[in-house]
């Protein structure tokens, strides 16, 4: 076991380049996509989003420009000389009614404004928490087309958790590209004040800005760059975090005291990315305060010329207060647009992780006009020169594979650990394909039958079978989805897999909650699970049956049992068994031995144990531990 100070991270891994200007600038290609399935998500949320957003961007020049009417009223009534003795008197002169309604509008501004803010984000949450449903269930939708042999790689495993993660995150993206438009109707606003009174102020603020823009876009790069690399140590850091507080592993925990040594790798992987994050934003202050100080003298320099134009007469009090603040918006909205231009770019880069995922194919799929599966199947399976690697593997897992599997004939593989039992069921239900040989069907090509009809018509259970935090019933039911609420198919389910006796112990029979992951559930045994799993395989009442090691937990008396009932209920079906236990599959019409992915011998049980070979060898071994 490596020390806590060496984590596998310590590895050298494949460094992830800053993306260059031109990839940042290709992935605003990204941007179309993502706003048509935000519309897709709800037309009338996003065009509420969008109108209120259009009448609150004009709402800061009109609000300022009253302000700069409301300075100007008050000064011309200062000069005029005017003595009041009170505010009454005052208001009944009528000497106030402008400054009054100038004031008046600009409260009703302030209040709409806020109003409109406050409507804005409504909208926006409503929209983001849609949007993140929708494209969770996509999500899941294109994951459940993808190959077995896909979510075995840990490249794609990457690819998966940050499009997980994405899912999750990238209605900000929305949020500012939406304030964004706000912004830049603003400034349009804005600048066609200033241009009004000094054009030159305009390209000043471009300027000045400019370098800040180009230092945030570089930063934002250099974090996209960061996390990206950074990938395969966030999904060990949430391994190591469940693996050190769930219930499923808090018995090896406790027995082999195994919380420091977790808490330690979790500790020396968590600093190392905290060192590496602190790095950048240690960088990305200092050059940002340095660049942004750029725009402030900026600001400073146009202030002055206004202060100055307004010593000589040319503006108004009113214009300075108008003028200045204009162009101190004006500065920070041009800077909120450039810097928000450079982190949408930035964040378009994270979306190639969503969409690049999508754009995932799976190889093993339907062929045009598939046939369905044959009913009933008449001849059964033949492995003809079937041969299987995994990806990245030097060693064949099955090279050579020649046998038949007959129609209604009850089949057991044998063999040691490794030898390609479970990879040739997985073969059998297509998950994967080989990549040499074929296998048949009724005399036809696996890979011509419609995928869909044939997974219906197969049963499997396998030894890692899941366990759903579901009901009793729904835990069974899952076996055949449509048929769920089929009460009498559930309950016969359970009959054939012996689990009715487990369920009719529960306090709620079939509605009980199981497992341990919520509050009322109630956890079962390791062989009461496995009992219900088998009842998932039987709940299918598929043609091909399969079982492999899925009574790894009974005890042998119960998994003779299981398996007798196995046989019964077999009658015409063609089905798999995979045991260690001999005893058990003894019982099978034939028994097939498997050694370093071939086919080593066949037979019944007597036949095999007269030739004397590796299964009468691992017979005898098994059963002189029961003398």
């Amino acid at each position: 076991m490596a020390s806590p100070s060496t984590p596998p991270s310590a590895a050298p891994r494949r460094e992830r380049s800053t993306p260059s200007l031109r990839e940042r600038f290709d992935a605003m290609r990204n941007l179309p996509p993502f706003l048509r399935q935000i519309w897709q998500t709800s037309p009338g949320l996003t065009l509420a989003s969008l109108g209120l957003r259009l009448v609150r961007a004009l709402m800061p020049v009109v609000t300022l420009y009253i302000g700069k009417l409301i300075i100007d009223e008050a000064i011309r009534l200062v000069g005029l000389g005017l003595e009041f003795e009170s505010l009454g008197a005052a208001l009944r002169e009528g000497r106030l009614d402008s400054l009054l309604w100038l004031l008046g509008l600009e409260l009703v501004l302030a209040v709409g404004s806020d109003l409109l803010g406050r409507l804005v984000s409504y909208a926006d949450g409503l929209l983001s928490e849609l949007f993140t449903n929708a494209s969770s269930v996509r999500l899941m939708e294109h994951a459940a087309t993808l190959d077995l042999e896909d979510f075995e790689d840990p490249d794609l495993q990457d690819k998966l958790d940050r499009a997980r993660r994405q899912t999750m995150s990238r209605m900000n993206l929305m949020s500012q590209l939406f304030g964004q438009l706000q912004d830049a109707i603003t400034v349009v606003s804005f600048g066609i004040g200033l241009l009004v009174y000094a054009p030159w102020l305009i390209g000043l603020l471009a300027v000045a800005l400019v370098p800040a823009f180009v230092g945030e876009a570089h930063f934002n790069a250099l974090g996209y760059s960061l996390n990206h690399q950074w990938t395969p140590e966030r999904r060990q850091l949430e391994y190591l975090r469940q693996t050190g507080a769930s219930v499923e592993t808090a018995k090896e925990v406790k027995i082999f005291n195994l919380h420091r040594f977790l808490i330690d790798r979790y500790r020396v992987l968590a600093d190392r990315f905290y060192l590496a994050n602190r790095a950048l934003a240690r960088r990305r202050a200092l050059w940002g305060a340095a660049l942004t100080a750029l725009g402030t003298l900026g600001y400073y320099v146009a202030y002055g010329y206004i202060a100055w134009r307004t010593v000589k007469g040319d503006f108004s009090i009113g214009d300075l207060t108008f003028l200045a603040g204009s162009f101190r918006r004006l500065r920070q909205l041009l800077e909120g647009l450039l810097v928000g231009f450079s982190q949408v770019a930035g964040q378009a880069l994270y979306l190639d992780d969503l969409f690049s995922f999508f754009e995932i194919e799976p190889e093993i799929a339907s062929r045009p006009g598939a046939l369905p599966v044959p009913r009933p199947i008449e001849r059964g399976f033949a492995f003809e020169n079937v041969g299987f690697r995994y990806p990245g593997a030097e060693h064949w897992a099955l090279r050579g594979l020649e046998f038949e599997l007959r129609a209604g004939e009850v089949l057991a593989l044998v063999g040691e650990n490794g030898a390609g039992k479970t990879t040739l069921v997985k073969l059998l239900a297509r998950l994967y394909d080989p990549d040499e040989g074929r296998i048949l069907l009724d005399g036809r090509d696996l890979r011509d039958y419609d995928l869909d009809d044939l997974r219906a018509n197969t049963g499997v259970i396998f030894q890692d079978f899941v366990r759903y935090h579901l009901s009793a019933g729904e835990n069974i039911g899952v076996g055949r989805v449509e048929a769920m609420d089929d009460d009498a198919r559930v309950h016969g389910a359970a009959r054939r897999a012996m689990a009715d006796e487990v369920i009719d112990a529960l306090p709620q029979g079939y509605e009980q909650l199981i497992g341990r992951r919520f509050k009322t559930g109630v956890d079962l045994s390791g062989g009461q699970w496995q009992k219900i799993a088998i009842a998932r395989a039987y709940m299918r009442d598929a043609q091909v049956m399969i079982l492999d090691e899925p009574t790894a937990a009974l005890d042998a008396r119960s998994e003779f049992e299981v398996f007798q009932r196995f046989k019964e209920l077999s009658h015409r079906r063609t089905a798999v068994l995979i045991s260690h236990r001999f005893s058990s599959v003894r019982m099978a019409d034939r028994i097939l031995v498997l050694a370093g992915g071939r086919v080593e011998a066949s037979g019944t049980h007597t036949e095999l144990m007269a030739q004397g070979g590796r299964y009468a060898e691992l017979f005898e071994l098994q059963a002189a531990g029961y003398r």
